[in-house]
């Protein structure tokens, strides 16, 4: 049974993050600045912050119990976990998940990693999967939580979160076009190294990559018979920052010859930032918890209208696509949910932040108990004869 003629895309979305918050204010009040700078400068008011007993693994699985919860599993073969915030060299995280959420042993279940994109080619892979059997069901995570070295310039754009999507033949959600734009340039603008629990960055080096990466993407989804900017109703771009979004969007415009004001512009990005304001930056997550946002906080009815979508992973992968978003899409929706994992974080202060970033760091290589600190329903226990726990709460 094939059908390679039938829409394939995203049928469900969801959301998940940590259960700790710091307002950006406490950084400010650190380095001795005005909070404006991150406010209103890179456009971020909070990070999330996990706890000691939270990690990709949980977040991912909090957001796939959501799909599984009103799909169920029967059917799903496949699923595929985006991350670079990898916690085995070789056991992927997706299995520890698998597990958790008591999925059938008939499941293939893999790993990818390239930065901040990697969530991206999972969706690729996935519609391929579907467009060779559409009886086939995909379930991607992903995850990440975004740790930048202490007193550092990337601190500010630290953040965790976890989108899961289900992707099937007749999608409910959003239908994936079939044109993409790819960018791949080899440099050194993002990345980190085995021995490092945080990331390496030049920060102004990978915001020029990011938009050069742009172009370059969009002018072979041109190229194939991509359609042009004026036919896009609204854009989810990857945020590392919400600024960097504008950014993007301010230039792709710039490079299209898009006749569009401040404010016209403005209102094809809005709603999609609004979430991110709030995570931070979730690295692979990031753009899909974008279209989240975009589905639930835009007061526009978007059945019909065609979403632009540019993913960029440092080092540096990119794509441009687009989709189609489904009459009846907002029944599907988890607004108030959502809203409130954001609202019912606890907030912590500065040394408290301060000591879980430290504490990472501390226990690496070492067998050891975490205590009970997360609300969720699923929690990292520690480490027996170097082998990672997981509990459902």
């Amino acid at each position: 049974m094939t059908g390679a003629s039938a829409p394939i895309g995203i049928t469900d979305l969801a959301f998940a993050t940590a259960h700790f918050s710091l307002d950006l204010q406490q950084l400010a009040d650190h380095f001795g600045i005005d909070v404006n700078k991150y406010y209103v400068g890179i456009g971020q008011s909070e990070m999330s912050v996990a706890t000691a007993d939270e990690d990709i693994v949980t977040m991912g699985a909090e957001a796939a119990a959501q799909i599984l919860a009103r799909h169920g599993s029967d059917g799903i073969r496949t699923l595929l976990f985006a991350t670079e915030s990898g916690i085995d060299q070789s056991k992927s995280a997706g299995v520890f998940v698998h597990g958790l959420l008591g999925m059938g042993p008939n499941c293939r279940v893999v790993e990818l990693k390239q930065a901040c994109y990697s969530a991206t080619a999972a969706l690729q892979f996935a519609l391929g999967v579907v467009a060779r059997d559409s009886r086939e069901k995909v379930l991607v995570i992903a995850s990440d939580v975004a740790r930048y070295a202490l007193d550092s310039s990337g601190e500010p754009t630290q953040g965790a979160a976890a989108v899961a999507f289900l992707v099937t033949a007749d999608p409910a959600l959003v239908e994936i076009e079939p044109i993409t734009g790819l960018h791949t340039d080899d440099i050194h603008d993002f990345w980190r190294p085995n021995y490092l629990s945080t990331a390496l960055v030049d920060g102004k080096y990978s915001l020029g990559a990011y938009l050069r990466s742009l172009e370059g993407a969009w002018g072979e989804f041109r190229s194939r018979g991509g359609v042009d900017i004026d036919q896009i109703d609204r854009f989810c771009y990857h945020q590392p920052f919400t600024k960097m979004a504008v950014k993007a969007h301010n230039r792709l415009c710039t490079i299209t010859g898009s006749d569009l004001d401040a404010d016209q512009r403005r209102a094809q990005i809005d709603a999609s930032l609004a979430m991110n304001r709030h995570t931070g930056n979730s690295y692979t997550a990031s753009i899909y918890v974008g279209l989240i946002s975009l589905l639930e906080r835009d007061e526009a009815d978007l059945a019909g209208k065609r979403i632009g979508f540019f993913s960029y992973g440092s080092g540096s992968v990119s794509e441009l696509f687009t989709g189609i978003v489904q009459p009846g899409y907002r029944a599907l929706l988890r607004d108030a949910d959502d809203r409130q994992r954001l609202a019912g974080r606890t907030p912590i202060d500065y040394a408290r932040y301060r000591a879980l970033h430290e504490n990472v760091d501390a226990v690496q290589g070492e067998d050891y108990e975490t205590a009970v600190e997360t609300p969720g329903p699923f929690r990292f226990a520690g480490v027996v004869e170097h082998a990672r726990q997981y509990q459902r709460c």
